[in-house]
């Protein structure tokens, strides 16, 4: 098999039922197929795909594993040269997968590659989970091509060019089944969120490219899963930051960026209890704790992500602090953050 679609879900049967129908049909190509992995769900998702999509092969696991883990047992259980790692709340295009596939053929040091992603519910913006291409400050804080924290753009074309990133988003990855597995897929203790930044850290610290490729477009509904809003999702995504750094950063930059995330996360806690988000405050706080506790535990990642690792210096991650463009000189695009 060329490419395997697969798709993890998670309850998600409504919009399994809404999206594959578009996904099946603008997917027919030679050594494609879609796959649909399911974690565990609880509602109808498998006896309704069995009925009404009974060719779409299904991958099932025995428990939730998270988004990290679901793919890592789900992708165990397929062969293809090219993975591609799709939400179930995510609508592709007619013409989406050509151009990933051809650009990933003759590009061979590139390891990843995601299209351009535009909000289902506003096609005219970009999509808050990928953008067209995500990026790091040197603190730690993520950034996309039409998206800089909660400004989002329109598109009027301004990022359709291909360029390298620094991230390709999970909500629609497509990447090497052999540079998957070179690096050890996705890091299962993280269960869900910013596991494929940290794995597209590991692969471009190793000298791999990722690219985001704007001929392609999908469309993201987003937060179909776990809201925005849930303290549960800000818990994971202040946890698995801080383990992200902690495994990837060269050890010349990682006592200041912790130092200085320390009194950032302590301040984004106040933020949250002015705000009276009780629970996005204890999330910040428990996440943390929760960092403190676990970070013996990725004390062997780190070590080989530095020894494996041929370069500390990438290029797409920032040497700027985001907050301060963003806040102090109000830079609220990504081409106004390049603009000095």
């Amino acid at each position: 098999m060329k490419v395997a679609i697969v798709i993890l879900n998670w309850n998600g049967s409504a919009m399994l039922r809404r999206y594959l129908p578009t996904l099946i049909k603008c997917s027919r190509m030679d050594g494609v197929q879609v796959i649909v992995a399911d974690n565990d769900s609880k509602d109808d998702s498998m006896e309704m795909m069995q009925r009404e999509f009974p060719e779409i092969p299904l991958i099932r696991l025995e428990k939730n594993w998270g988004f990290a883990g679901g793919y890592n047992m789900a992708l165990r259980q397929v062969e293809a040269e090219y993975y591609i790692l799709l939400n179930s709340d995510v609508e592709v295009s007619e013409d989406w997968l050509l151009p990933l596939v051809s650009y990933m053929d003759v590009h061979p040091d590139d390891a990843a590659c995601q299209p351009k992603l535009l909000d289902f519910k506003d096609p005219e913006r970009f999509e808050y989970a990928g953008g067209a291409g995500g990026y790091m400050d040197r603190l730690g804080y993520m950034f996309c091509r039409g998206r800089v924290f909660d400004s989002i753009e329109k598109d009027n074309g301004q990022y359709d060019t291909i360029e390298p990133v620094f991230w390709a988003t999970g909500a629609c990855l497509m990447i090497r089944s052999a540079d998957y597995w070179a690096v050890g897929g996705l890091d299962d203790r993280f269960f869900a969120h910013q596991e494929e930044i940290d794995l597209c850290w590991r692969l471009r610290s190793r000298g791999r490219g990722i690219v985001c490729i704007p001929e392609s477009t999908v469309y993201h509904v987003g937060g179909a899963t776990l809201n925005k809003s849930n303290p549960y999702k800000t818990f994971l995504n202040f946890r698995n930051n801080l383990l992200m750094l902690y495994k990837n950063l060269p050890d010349s930059e990682l006592r200041k960026v912790m130092r200085a995330r320390f009194w950032l996360d302590g301040l984004a806690a106040l933020m949250f209890l002015a705000k009276f988000h009780w629970g996005d405050f204890r999330a910040v706080l428990r996440a943390r704790r929760e960092f403190r506790r676990l970070k013996p535990e990725f004390l062997e990642s780190r070590q080989e992500n530095l020894r494996k690792a041929s370069t500390a210096d990438i290029p797409e991650q920032a040497k700027f602090s985001l907050l301060w463009r963003y806040y102090a000189k109000r830079q609220k695009t990504y081409n106004q953050l390049l603009s000095e």
